[in-house]
């Protein structure tokens, strides 16, 4: 047996998953750049992944939460849209500052973490049916705060919408021949801390490691003296919690108010957290795979784009396709863990 093999066998479920990941998705990006031209090339257009795609991370980082301890949360894509809708309201038609409208994003999504965490850990109510009924009442409510789409108007949000954080020694030379600095929005830098920090949750704390017992084996979990109701409520929590401030961050980038902001985001964060190695089943995931698989999904929109394939549904087949290939990676892991078991 070769070291290589062996290694392999020895990678645990979550490390074999999240290195397929980053070697699809460098390999993806290395295809996008030899098909596509040379504009890949350049830093700015990954930073514009990033910029496009600073809360779709986030949205993707709390369902990868809520997946790892078994569970689903459809509703974020629904609190999306109304923390921008109620955030735009407060500050064009009620004089708002910026600084409580971030505070009116935090209350959402702790609200909707409130709820749908004690309905589905202590009422024992399916998560799919409780996270659906949060979706429709969050898309409801959007459209009782203000029907009307409109652009927010306010000189400090403005101010901060526009504010661009300028990395060194990345920009480059457009066809006028003047250089242009690389640059990320401020959402970007705050959904690298959201990643950094759900990560270290998960990997150096007991309330990471009950996500895990508890999405792995619920009767086990139980056994080691794990409050599995309260490991479920914390889940959802912090969902709904990073939905808020993912819905802020998406507001952030948009600068509007609408009712059909963050259509499919739900389903986006689902495939994101799916191709980055977070299993359905849960006791498996790793948020630095999903933050590569945002990177991913983005990617092959891009590509798809870049081809002139601009059709809805190409991109729909594409992302149908990565799943696809990915639940069949998932399903042979699962194998290969079920016959080590038997071993």
């Amino acid at each position: 047996m070769s070291n290589l093999t062996k290694k392999f066998k020895d990678m645990t479920d979550t490390q074999l998953l999240l290195t397929i990941t980053i070697v699809v998705f460098f390999l993806m990006y290395i295809g996008a750049i030899i098909f596509q031209g040379k504009g890949f090339l350049k830093p700015q257009t990954f930073f514009n992944i990033l910029n496009a795609n600073a809360a779709l991370i986030i949205l993707s980082c709390g369902m990868s939460i809520v997946m790892i301890t078994g569970g689903i949360d459809i509703s974020v894509g629904g609190v999306t849209a109304l923390v921008s809708m109620c955030a735009a309201v407060y500050l064009d038609f009620k004089g708002g500052n910026v600084a409580v409208s971030m505070l009116i994003a935090i209350g959402i999504g702790l609200a909707y973490g409130l709820v749908q965490g004690f309905l589905v850990a202590y009422l024992d109510i399916q998560p799919f049916i409780v996270s659906l009924a949060g979706m429709f009442f969050a898309r409801g409510m959007t459209t009782i705060v203000n029907t009307n789409p409109f652009n927010v108007q306010n000189e400090k949000f403005q101010a901060l919408k526009n504010a661009r954080i300028i990395v060194p020694g990345m920009g480059s030379v457009n066809k006028k021949g003047i250089y242009v600095n690389a640059y990320v929005e401020i959402g970007v830098i705050i959904a690298i801390i959201i990643v950094i920090l759900m990560f270290c949750i998960l990997k150096w704390t007991k309330l990471g490691r009950s996500f895990y017992a508890v999405g792995g084996n619920k009767q086990s979990a139980l056994m080691l003296g794990i409050n599995v109701k309260r490991t479920k409520f914390m889940s959802h929590m912090i969902c709904s919690l990073l939905a808020g401030i993912g819905g802020y961050v998406y507001f952030l980038h948009v600068g509007s108010g609408a009712a059909t902001h963050a259509q499919g985001a739900e389903m986006n964060a689902i495939a994101s957290s799916i191709i980055g190695g977070t299993m359905l089943t849960g006791g498996v995931g790793n948020i630095i795979g999903t933050f590569f698989g945002v990177l991913s999904l983005s990617t092959i929109q891009n590509i798809v784009s870049s081809a002139g394939l601009d059709q809805a549904w190409w991109t729909g087949i594409t992302i149908a396709a990565m799943l696809c290939i990915f639940l069949v990676i998932q399903s042979v892991v699962m194998a290969r863990k079920k016959r080590s078991v038997k071993k």
